[in-house]
């Protein structure tokens, strides 16, 4: 059991633990499924006239999942911090209230 004298993480934190632990399992599974196209493209034996229906199938859908993982992935990482709001800084609302002449949230 955690110690109730223990400091509870900040938002930022949670935040960034669970921006890291999306981060991870994306790329596993982007590993994953790399692995199998390379695996289904070089090792399995295929007819010598096309590709069998089955295979071909599959690695279609791996590509597709491979496209969304990567989309998915980008889009996480790159989000991470553009809703973060950041506390203003003295300079800042002492600027304001020069500026506007009340005192804005």
């Amino acid at each position: 059991m955690a110690s109730k004298n223990k400091d509870r993480l900040s938002q930022e934190d949670i935040k960034a633990r669970l921006m890291f632990l999306i981060g991870a399992v994306l790329s596993f599974v982007f590993l994953i499924v790399t692995l199998g196209i390379t695996y289904a493209l070089i090792f399995v034996t295929q007819p010598i006239g096309g590709q069998a229906p089955n295979d071909a199938a599959f690695i279609d859908l791996l590509k597709t999942l491979a496209i969304f993982l990567t989309g998915s992935l980008g889009g996480v990482l790159a989000s991470n911090g553009l809703k973060d709001k950041q506390p203003k800084s003295e300079y800042e609302k002492t600027l304001e209230k020069k500026l506007f002449g009340n005192d804005t949230p």
